[in-house]
């Protein structure tokens, strides 16, 4: 056995430490502590068992060993919107993943940070996502903020957990709104049978999740929508609007079996504002324009 070498402070759940700390997915690091081959202080872990830098957390290396496949690297032009001392601000273009994956064999953005700021892996939690504190789809463009320092990042970090960040987005989804703005207050939780996320009643379980929209303009069959999210649950806008039978244009995971599906080679959604309060106190917005492909698909539109 080995001992894992924790450096969190503060409590957090084993398996999703572990699966960074040791570079594997969530899922497959739940089956092995499953499976009782995770020790923590000589007792048998569960995945949701909390622990800290003065936990002995052991394992079996053979058990975690996976081949990582070679990355392709390619030069990706990072737009940086803002920088200071503390924090840097990107316009995260779609197709570029947060952090690789056991699969992936891409650059990703973390790869790109890490070129520009200084001990960026030793940065945050998780040696694999330094000082980034929140994510976006591989197909989601848009604004995104990451931390330079450690101090920043439990700064950042706390005002995403507090909901003291304010998010909007915007999204072209099928079909004609019935309101021109409404809550989407549907929980949400990881399909066992598709793997996706599903949306349900809160009354079946699963996380809060709440999204607020607004209709910025009706086409003769799709919607423009002003979105803005209170929680950051994993694909929940795609998997809201799925819900309500008006999926995002171009999401290939959350659609509609009768539904044509209009591949415009990424999901039309863009995070194009981000507000929240700096380390050195000042509330600012950080804002990025509709991109240049998805203007182009909103002149397209009327002709669909």
């Amino acid at each position: 056995m080995k001992t894992a070498k924790l450096t969190n402070s503060t409590p957090q759940r084993l398996d999703s430490t572990l699966a960074g700390l040791l570079g594997i997915s969530r899922a497959r690091m739940e089956k092995i502590i499953k499976q009782g081959n995770i020790l923590v202080n000589k007792s048998p872990a569960t995945k949701k068992t909390m622990v800290t830098k003065d936990d002995k957390v052991e394992y079996d290396p053979k058990l975690i060993s996976v081949k990582k496949p070679k990355i392709e690297k390619k030069k990706i032009n990072l737009e940086i919107l803002y920088e200071d001392k503390d924090v840097m601000v990107v316009n995260k273009p779609a197709g570029l993943l947060i952090h690789q994956t056991e699969s992936s064999n891409e650059t990703t953005l973390f790869d790109l940070l890490e070129k520009k700021i200084k001990h960026f892996s030793k940065i945050g939690d998780n040696p694999l996502r330094g000082g980034i504190v929140h994510r976006l789809d591989k197909m989601t463009s848009g604004v995104l903020i990451v931390a330079k320092t450690q101090k920043a990042f439990e700064h950042l970090k706390a005002q995403f957990k507090n909901r003291a960040v304010q998010k909007k987005y915007s999204t072209l989804v099928h079909g004609t709104m019935d309101k021109k703005h409404d809550t989407i207050a549907l929980s949400i939780e990881r399909s066992k049978t598709t793997g996706r996320m599903a949306a349900k009643p809160v009354s079946q379980g699963g996380k809060e999740a709440i999204t607020h929209y607004t209709v910025a303009k009706q086409y003769p069959h799709h919607a423009l929508l002003d979105v803005m999210i209170e929680t950051g649950r994993t694909n929940q806008i795609r998997a809201h609007m799925f819900a309500i039978k008006h999926p995002v244009v171009g999401d290939k995971l959350y659609k509609q079996k009768f539904q044509k599906l209009l591949d415009i080679g990424r999901t039309f959604l863009h995070a194009r504002e981000l507000t929240i309060t700096l380390p050195n106190g000042q509330r600012e917005t950080f804002s990025a324009p509709l991109p240049d492909e998805l203007e182009q698909v909103l002149k397209m539109i009327p002709k669909i």
